[in-house]
């Protein structure tokens, strides 16, 4: 007799015809098999393609949803590859582990911040707040500032922060970074030492603290790390050129198990060392890995074989690197234009003629920009596009979250879902008229050891805490503080600040501030922007994560600072640093100051390492331009008294000159 056994088994159908929609480059990464992968991706070579590509063809594999884990570096990328997953699979993804670091370790510690003894309803703090709490340390440790140039609590957090995601001591960084602060050393190291018992008090924790406290999970709890590492079966991580050495050790510690881990970045892009990123995470993965498969993504799709040239013949010069050449699918443009000009001033008006001119010719000003080494070095040229009338932005980075009145409202949210929020409560309390800092160091410690807060506040009244003066603004608080707690309010975010602005702290803007009403208007759109949250714990989560993050006004998370009477027009022309500008790109781009001394700094002149990250920098900002690119130099400039003579950057004279087309500038 014959058995046959039956199994499970289909002809196993794709909807995605990978083939078809991916390039040869591309193909092989996304269907790469078991195993580590490194995915050098050049400059406008579809990363975000790959990375997308990968996740659908994983859960087209079988692979389950919750068994992925994606890591990016701003939820809003997150968010977009799984919704183009999502259309190419016509599923929902939802269950995909998608986010930041910070994001992904914010829901570890939800789930086991009790053993690290934390409560998993830790408040996070944003960055004000944290430099707030250092300076409160200060005092508390009863340092003298006034005698003597203490660092304030923005340099104590630099310092703080580049220990952690480096892995060096408080010490290194300080000899390193700030060695006039050596003398110091001891009164700043007590400091830190009150700081991480506030925190622990207190149950909050700073941004650092939870990639910190995510990797202590997985390396002082095994069983945990276990956990984890066998659930994550397939990791992918973004931008990997820019991690961290902290962010590097929680990634292999999560891949100890299946070693499914794939990470994606261009060592060329590397330029954030400033921040505590660590160019040997990626430089070095071959050799942590000495299995890993190395995918080079060398077509691009952005930009002219005449801008590539240059790209590929500068990043030549660099010795540490994965070499990869770039090869463009466009049609051939002009050359990159070398532009000297006898000054700043003749080079910002150089600037504004040809923008004027490409504007007349069609070219909308969104699709210009204009990058620069420094900040300071777009002064004369914002002089001159004022002058012309020419609207403009600067991308500055002014964080929308971090400003008063939105914070004002955020602190009324923390301190229901938190009630030890020390800061959240001291900024409460100092816009009850009448309370100052007497009356808050009496009201703090019934907060503080009370576990009911309805019963705290009227224990407050019982015990005649509150100034007569104060009574009257104290009851409304403690009356809307009391609504918020209860239904219908609780855990409705955006109805929770519909109320707060319906009380008396919209009277208060108003006398507060001239441009009130544009700031009631900011409160109004965070409400409509709080109405897609579940709940106010992770409304207030996601506003402490995606707080740091790079977006626009329109995204809900940032202000820019609009220069140059822009108001009213629908378009700017974009002044952005080249950092800021990493993963943009625009049709025209003019690149100023391209003058040795200037670009690269001429502090790193002096340090091959910092030398060659000023070179991947020319090489982001090459690569930004799609159509037509321009560099610019003045011949002369000034310095104090003097006038020095400028030589092009080194960037320029290293390669060959028939990739530029000298443009000679004359006056009308």
């Amino acid at each position: 007799m014959k058995r046959y056994v039956l199994k499970r088994t289909a002809i196993r159908r794709t909807l995605i015809n990978y083939r078809a929609e991916l390039n040869e480059e591309q193909y092989a990464a996304v269907t790469s098999g078991e195993g580590p992968a490194l995915v050098i991706a050049g400059a406008g070579s579809g990363k975000t393609r790959v990375i997308t590509y990968r996740v659908a063809w994983l859960v087209e594999q079988g692979v389950d949803q919750s068994r992925l884990l994606l890591v990016t570096f701003t939820n809003k990328a997150a968010r977009s590859m799984l919704q183009r997953v999502e259309a190419l699979l016509q599923t929902e993804c939802r269950r995909i582990w998608g986010g930041t670091f910070h994001h992904i370790a914010n829901r570890i510690l939800r789930r086991h911040a009790e053993v690290l003894g934390y409560h998993p309803n830790f408040t996070i703090l944003d960055s004000e707040d944290a430099r707030e709490l250092l300076e409160a340390c200060v005092r508390a440790c009863g340092i003298e500032t006034r005698a003597r140039r203490f660092p304030r609590g923005e340099v104590l957090q630099d310092i703080l922060s580049l220990s952690v995601n480096t892995g060096r001591s408080v010490e290194e960084i300080v000899l390193a970074r700030f060695p006039y602060f050596e003398p110091l050393l001891p009164e700043i190291e007590r400091v830190f030492h009150v700081y991480a018992e506030r925190k622990r008090r207190e149950n909050v924790m700073d941004y650092d603290d939870l990639l910190v406290n995510w990797w202590r999970v997985l390396t002082e709890h095994p069983a945990i790390a276990a956990l984890y590492a066998e659930q994550f079966q397939h990791i992918l991580v973004d931008e990997y050129q820019d991690t961290n050495r902290l962010q590097a050790e929680i990634v292999d510690r999560l891949a100890e198990r299946h070693r499914n881990v794939m990470v994606v970045g261009d060592d060329c892009q590397t330029i954030y060392s400033w921040r505590g990123t660590d160019f040997r995470n990626i430089y070095e993965f071959p050799e942590r890995y000495p299995d890993a498969r190395v995918y080079r993504l060398e077509t691009n799709y952005r930009s002219t074989p005449q801008i590539l040239a240059l790209a590929n013949a500068s990043i030549r010069h660099n010795e540490r690197q994965f070499h990869k050449e770039l090869r463009a699918r466009r049609a051939d443009g002009p050359k990159p234009a070398l532009v000297p000009a006898q000054d700043v001033y003749e080079q910002a008006a150089f600037v504004a003629t040809r923008i004027l001119e490409l504007y007349e010719e069609g070219v909308p000003l969104s699709e210009i920009a204009v990058l620069y080494r420094s900040h300071y070095h777009s002064m004369e040229l914002q002089v001159e596009l004022l002058r012309r009338r020419i609207p403009y932005v600067v991308r500055s980075g002014l964080r929308f979250f971090e400003q008063a009145h939105v914070k004002d409202v955020l602190a009324y949210l923390r301190v229901v879902v938190n009630a030890r929020d020390e800061l959240a409560w001291r900024r409460l309390l100092r816009l009850v008229p009448g309370i100052g800092q007497r009356t808050i160091e009496r009201i703090w410690p019934v907060i503080a050891g009370s576990a009911d807060l309805p019963r705290a506040l009227a224990d407050i009244e019982a015990r005649d805490l509150i100034p007569r003066r104060a009574r009257s603004g104290w009851r409304e608080l403690r009356e809307l503080l009391e609504a918020l707690l209860d239904e219908p309010l609780a855990q409705r975010p955006a109805a929770q600040i519909e109320a707060i602005l319906a009380s008396s702290y919209a009277d208060s803007l108003r006398a507060t501030y001239s441009n009130a009403e544009m700031r009631l208007e900011d409160l109004r759109q965070l409400a409509q922007f709080a109405a897609r949250y579940p709940s106010t714990e992770h409304f207030l989560s996601d506003v402490a994560l995606l707080g740091q993050e790079r977006f626009s006004m329109r995204d809900g998370l940032y202000g820019e600072d609009i220069l140059g009477g822009a108001e009213g027009e629908e378009e700017y022309l974009i002044l952005s640093s080249i950092h800021q500008a990493k993963g943009l790109e625009w049709r025209i781009v003019f690149l100023i100051w391209a003058a040795d001394g200037r670009f690269p700094t001429a502090r790193s002149l002096q340090d091959p390492e910092a030398l060659e990250e000023e070179r991947r920098l020319f090489y982001v900002a090459v690569t930004r331009a799609k159509d037509e690119l321009y560099v610019c130099y003045p011949l002369i400039a000034r310095e104090g008294v003097r006038t020095i003579l400028l030589r092009p950057s080194r960037f320029i004279t290293e390669v060959e000159p028939e990739l530029f087309e000298t443009w000679v500038i004359e006056s009308a």
